[in-house]
């Protein structure tokens, strides 16, 4: 996309459009909730390595921590696709939904729990799978190097888990790349300029215009 700017007037595909503040905080709530996000799971990661006695407790804090965070960010980002981002909310939602059941299931911490039966990972992971379509997309929009490895690490950590063909080396190597890159990443999205997050908005009313009309 072609951005010609003057103070928050822009040009885009389908005619100019303006900024308003609403879309800048739309976009600092959603970096927000990624810094959270990523916060927590590299709270969780240094705690595997220095504190495994207390890992299942801090780990299950954390996770729920990223839930609620990524749960913002998906509500604030701005996606031109409305069924991708309708995924994404329903793949989130249904992460923490199987959490909580699988809570209640088991007496253990849900991510001791998870490490322990990794068949609960059908569940717990459409919260990474979420968390994957961000990836994806900020691959995708800003070619980012550090999401274009996390699109296959997230995935291939939790998937290798669940049927058994890592070893414990590989997986603890596989988190700690995770969570570095997924700090990068947060920390490259905070300074990044607010437009580019915020989009074309002359794409998002013709969509909705043709939604409408299609209606």
């Amino acid at each position: 996309m072609t951005v010609q700017t003057l103070n928050d007037v822009y040009e885009g595909q389908f005619g100019s459009f303006t900024i308003e503040q609403s879309d800048r905080q739309e976009v600092i709530l959603y970096r927000a909730g990624l810094a959270v996000a990523a916060g927590s799971l590299l709270i969780a990661t240094i705690c595997c390595f220095l504190a495994p006695t207390v890992l299942g407790t801090v780990a299950t804090l954390c996770y729920v921590l990223l839930w609620a965070a990524l749960g913002l960010s998906l509500f604030k980002i701005h996606i031109y696709l409305r069924l991708l981002h309708r995924v994404l909310q329903a793949f989130w939602l249904i992460g923490g939904l199987a959490s909580i059941a699988i809570a209640l299931l088991y007496p253990t911490p849900l991510a001791l729990t998870a490490y322990q039966f990794p068949l609960t990972i059908f569940g717990i992971g459409f919260t990474f799978a979420a968390l994957t379509g961000i990836f994806f997309k900020e691959a995708f929009c800003f070619n980012r190097l550090e999401t274009k490895f996390l699109v296959f690490l997230v995935p291939g950590l939790l998937l290798g888990h669940m049927v058994g063909v890592l070893s414990t080396a590989s997986e603890q190597g596989m988190l700690v790349a995770i969570a570095v890159l997924f700090v990068i990443f947060a920390v490259r999205k905070v300074i990044q300029p607010i437009p580019p997050d915020i989009g074309d908005k002359s794409v998002f009313e013709y969509l909705e215009q043709e939604r409408q009309q299609s209606a």
